[in-house]
């Protein structure tokens, strides 16, 4: 062992210290995930043909399709319309919450946490 025996690692850091700040951390993401659930994103496709609403926990709030849009001889175009502006819609919730947690875990991407 080096002279002056251990110090506990962590830069000196205690237990308690550790206990208190990963505490304080817990309350800071369960505070950002309380209002992501308030945030929404808007994405569209086709020219804004069908816009989409998704909120922080990835539901979708509201679905909007310009009539021109709907083509009785073309239902796979707005299938695809529609599937390509709820999953842009999906990725951009992702990334908000992703930015937002690192604000609280210093850019550290937490398997099962968010």
């Amino acid at each position: 062992m080096a002279k002056g025996g251990f110090k506990g690692g962590m830069g000196g850091m205690n237990m308690a210290q550790m206990v208190k700040q990963a505490k304080k951390m817990q309350e800071d993401m369960e505070k950002i995930q309380d209002e992501l659930e308030t945030k929404t994103i808007e994405t569209s496709s086709g020219g804004g043909a069908v816009t989409v609403v998704v909120n922080g926990k990835k539901e979708i709030e509201s679905i909007k399709i310009k009539p021109e849009a709907v083509d009785p001889e073309d239902i796979e175009m707005l299938e695809d319309l529609i599937m390509t502006a709820v999953n842009e819609g999906i990725r951009k919730a992702d990334e908000m919450t992703t930015l937002e947690m690192g604000k609280v875990t210093g850019g550290f991407n937490i398997p099962g946490l968010f």
